[in-house]
């Protein structure tokens, strides 16, 4: 065979096996939390029309906007610290494809505005009682806000160590002066 010929055939071969589409297949089964509602295993991420964020079901985290962009957090802001995610609803994101619900948010703030309530929900597990199912990441959250505002010590009055100590039925976690 022609050596010229056969650098061609050799060249084809391999730019045809370059050019193959690959495709990636996610096969992790991701477990939604226990407060997200039943038959929908599959979904990615649930919109929170009360508290305008989103949560993402395969990282575990709470989208929001706080300080002029989209956050990624293990739990919602302080202002919802009372918020049951058992009880509220969700607005289950079945159709959307990607890994940035929040580019859907000016639509879905106008569908589902704050108070929307749309067929009921069952959730996933039994609502243990307590409001926030973050409690201790949001109590060391705000351990370092406090700290880094230069505040130490932190009051026993203070109105959040109040909620968590009745909520908890005990001592905070924090250093109380």
């Amino acid at each position: 065979m022609n050596p010229l010929k056969l650098i061609i055939i050799v060249m084809a071969l391999f730019l045809a096996s370059a050019a193959q589409a690959q495709v990636i297949v996610d096969t992790k089964k991701y477990s939604p939390p226990p407060w997200g509602p039943v038959g929908y295993d599959d979904v990615r991420f649930y919109y929170l029309p009360d508290v305008e964020a989103y949560y993402d079901v395969h990282l575990s985290l709470f989208i929001y906007y706080e300080g002029g962009t989209w956050v990624f957090r293990s739990h919602l802001p302080l202002q919802y610290y009372g918020y049951d995610l058992y009880s509220e609803y969700k607005v289950v994101m079945t159709n959307y494809v990607g890994y940035t619900p929040y580019t859907q948010f000016n639509k879905q703030k106008i569908k589902y505005p704050k108070g929307y309530r749309g067929k009921p929900q069952k959730t996933i597990g039994e609502n243990p009682g307590k409001q926030n199912t973050n409690l201790d990441s949001l109590v060391n959250d705000y351990s370092i806000i406090k700290f880094i505002k230069g505040e130490n010590e932190i009051n026993e009055n203070d109105s959040l160590i109040k909620k968590i100590n009745d909520n908890e039925g005990g001592e905070s976690k924090m250093n109380i002066k």
